[in-house]
């Protein structure tokens, strides 16, 4: 969430900053709550203040009035009376009075407390301006010296290409049709090297991150109560992309949520705790089954692995002090990272900038990379489709907001508190990765070579589908 004494200090910053991102909160009327609310609680405290300054006060002074008592006369005694009577009734009076503060605040404050939740953090401003991810602008791009996009698929490898949808019904590596009739539409089951396959990319990938890049590896939950989605900014604005578990209903304990990303696990290992400043930057990995509803999102990509709603990704999380400068470092270096790992997989990708339309709630900046996908994209005069990019990887730069509503905190050097700042990227996510692999690695007779990193973990398969000699080391050549 935002800092709300900069949303005082500077209201049109974040009304921009809204506008800029096509998100509609009424920040005018949040305003509004917030001062009322802040001179309640400032009268509140004015009560209080007096509520303990008569407590300091009232016992002797009443003490003091009943000695007056014993030697009073009767016309006396009933002035002494009535003055006691006043002062025990004020104790009760200022108490009422507090409570009814109290009221006028708990009332208030669900409202004061969603809107504050809704306001998003403003973009950077070297953020391009957007109306939509049509606006996303191309920072650059990288393919291995065997496959360049700009060319066909045929004009590349020297035969035409198939989808991966036809080469995992070919060769044996999903079964769309049990998994649907187990759990509807979007779901699959991998077999036999399909899973293999997949397993092999995620261990690599989290060999890499891990081994190569001394990331901490983590195991995190992926049912996690509501304050751990509403603490890493998933919720209030995401909560129709995730699974609900009703334990509420059940009278069994609080409502869970299955996680759409292990982001949300490794950001809440440290909510409510202050860190030591010599920790950081905390650099933390895991690998967890991810769930999304994918609402909204009905006829889009339902066929094939592209769009579906359970999945495999290794995740990084980086947890920095609060310093622009070293943040912006981090946001590039995990890019690096991911750009070393496509590169090692020889997968042909690019870097697209986001614009300030497609940040999201929470992020200050965001770069999405997409890998090249010869099944996708506009069809040819034969209907086969001509090759585009899909997204496979986002990192995100988010400063405070994410540790600010998690109020994750490390000391600095002069004693103060102070809010984290914190990035995630994508590693590699499985099985939409699968889709550039079997498409990019296919063989003119239908097997697939199997890219050199991911030998090691594919248990002497060279290539799937095939009994021909081994695979070259130039895929498909």
């Amino acid at each position: 969430m935002i800092d709300l004494k900069q949303l005082r200090d500077d209201p049109q910053r974040f009304i921009d900053g809204a506008r800029a991102k096509k998100i509609e909160v009424d920040i005018h009327h949040l305003l509004r709550i917030d001062e009322e609310r802040r001179t309640l609680l400032a009268d509140q405290e004015r009560k209080r203040a007096e509520q303990k300054k008569l407590s300091k006060e009232i016992g002797p002074a009443i003490g003091k009035l009943k000695g007056q008592l014993k030697s009073a006369s009767d016309e006396e005694k009933d002035r002494l009376e009535a003055k006691i009577h006043e002062l025990e009734s004020r104790p009760i009076a200022l108490k009422a009075e507090i409570h009814a503060f109290e009221q006028k605040i708990a009332q208030i404050e669900p409202e004061w407390k969603d809107l504050w939740l809704q306001i998003p953090q403003p973009p950077d401003e070297d953020v391009p301006k957007g109306d939509s991810a049509d606006d996303n602008i191309e920072l650059r791009t990288w393919q291995p010296d065997w496959f360049d996009p700009q060319k066909s698929f045929a004009e590349n490898k020297g035969f035409p290409h198939r989808t991966h949808l036809e080469l995992i019904r070919t060769l044996n590596l999903v079964d769309f049709e049990r998994a649907v009739k187990m759990a509807g539409t979007r779901h699959y089951v991998l077999t036999g090297d399909g899973m293999r396959l997949h397993q092999a990319v995620l261990r690599f990938a989290f060999d890499f991150i891990t081994q190569e890049h001394g990331f901490t590896p983590m195991s995190v939950p992926v049912i996690v109560r509501e304050e751990c989605m509403v603490g890493t900014g998933f919720f209030p604005a995401g909560r129709d992309q995730a699974y609900h578990i009703e334990e509420s209903r059940r009278g069994t304990g609080t409502d869970l949520f299955l996680t759409g990303t292990g982001e949300v696990g490794l950001m809440g290992l440290h909510q409510d705790e202050i860190l030591d400043p010599e920790q950081l930057p905390l650099q933390y990995a895991t690998v967890s089954t991810c769930f999304r509803r994918e609402a909204g999102a009905a006829g889009k990509d339902t066929a094939g692995l592209y769009r579906i709603h359970q999945f495999d990704k290794v995740e990084q999380v980086v947890i920095c002090r609060a310093d622009e400068e070293e943040s912006r470092r981090w946001h590039q270096k995990m890019i690096d990272i991911v750009e070393q790992l496509l590169q090692k997989l020889e997968l042909p990708y690019r870097l697209l900038q986001c614009c300030t339309a497609d940040l999201g709630l929470k992020n200050a900046d965001m770069i999405d990379i997409e890998c090249w996908m010869p099944g996708r994209g506009e069809e040819d005069a034969e209907g086969r489709p001509t090759g585009a990019y899909g997204e496979t990887h986002s990192a995100s730069r988010l400063y405070d907001y994410q540790c600010r509503r998690l109020n994750m905190r490390y000391r600095d050097q002069d004693g103060r508190n102070v809010f984290c700042h914190s990035l995630n990227n994508t590693v590699l996510a499985s099985p939409r990765i699968l889709i550039p692999l079997l498409e990019l690695y296919q063989n003119e007779d239908g097997s697939v070579t199997v890219p050199p990193p991911l030998l090691p973990y594919m248990n002497g398969v060279e290539r799937i589908g095939s009994v021909a000699a081994p695979a070259s080391a130039a895929p498909g050549r």
